[in-house]
């Protein structure tokens, strides 16, 4: 691939962000992307290279914007099988087993999702880093259930925007140790990282941490156990586990915010990413997507039904 040169003509600006000006301009690229070339000296504002990405345009004039070809990624290409729930020329729905890391991190160099969409979907190269190919989210390693990727910049901006913006509807299912409280409830406590061990989150005390809301609703109750479906209303790492471990009921098999002996003959702990809503590029309204349960957990179920 070779180098892309575009040319923008503003006129009458009025002290508008360059950034801004270029992301009216070139939608298909994200707003990090864009400040990313302003940075390398690939933007230059009538034959000047931009200092800065809020720099400001007065007046009249063009901006030139060099587009690098795209570096070959060590990200390689797997062909691992999907359970697709869903794909258009946008996204990629995909109902995420237990075991699979969304994205290469430190231990885990292969295998992942990112590896297996890039297997499947080469045109995702790229989109949202060249180390995370349309990743718009995560789940947890052992968290099953349903998870979207894009194949553009522009559906990766639309969709990681609806998730910042808490427009995303994220309903999970989790058998916990015990019973809650009450039947239903709204948990609002501050979650960051365990001061006593980095590895794990924990609930922190009011003015610390990142705001967090999770909501639950009992939909089974067993002698030792409740089956809950619980709504997130922001995105925290592991924020269920930490909210359920926070009122007295950690999720089942969670070995790192339960029990460390698990009360059911599990492997990993009982959580499915059951229903994700998103409003897709082009369309006004929220589509849902649906995870089936898992064949382990709806074995456990089974068992306490007995």
């Amino acid at each position: 691939m070779i180098e892309r040169r575009l040319a923008f003509q503003f006129t009458d600006q009025n002290g508008e962000r360059l950034d801004h000006f270029l992301v009216v301009q070139m939608p298909e690229f994200s707003r990090s992307r864009l400040q990313g070339l302003i940075r390398a000296g690939r933007v230059q504002v009538d034959g000047v290279p931009a200092t800065k990405s809020g720099q400001r345009l007065e007046g009249a004039g063009w901006v030139e914007v060099v587009i690098p070809p795209t570096a070959p990624a060590d990200l390689q290409a797997e062909d691992i099988p999907l359970d697709i729930l869903y794909e258009d020329s946008n996204v990629i729905v995909v109902n995420k087993p237990a075991g699979m890391v969304v994205h290469p991190s430190a231990g885990h160099t292969a295998g992942t999702l990112a590896h297996a969409v890039l297997g499947h979907a080469p045109e995702l190269e790229g989109v949202g880093g060249e180390r995370r190919p349309g990743v718009v989210h995560r789940l947890d390693k052992d968290t099953s259930g349903v998870i979207i990727l894009a194949k553009s910049d522009a559906a990766h901006q639309l969709l990681q925007a609806q998730f910042k913006d808490r427009k995303a509807e994220k309903i999970y299912l989790a058998l916990v140790d015990g019973h809650p409280p009450t039947p239903t409830g709204r948990v609002d406590a501050p979650i960051g990282r365990d001061p006593a061990n980095r590895k794990r989150m924990a609930v922190m005390p009011p003015g610390k941490g990142r705001t967090a809301i999770s909501e639950f609703r009992t939909l089974e109750e067993f002698p030792e156990h409740t089956l809950l479906e619980v709504t997130l209303l922001t995105g925290r790492t592991h924020q269920i586990r930490a909210h359920m471990a926070f009122v007295g009921t950690p999720v089942a098999g969670d070995r790192v915010y339960g029990l460390r002996k698990p009360s059911l003959p599990l492997k990993r702990q009982f959580l499915h990413a059951w229903r994700l809503g998103l409003a897709l590029p082009g369309e006004a309204n929220l589509r849902r997507f649906e995870a089936p349960l898992a064949p382990e957990l709806a074995a456990i179920l089974d068992s306490l039904r007995g």
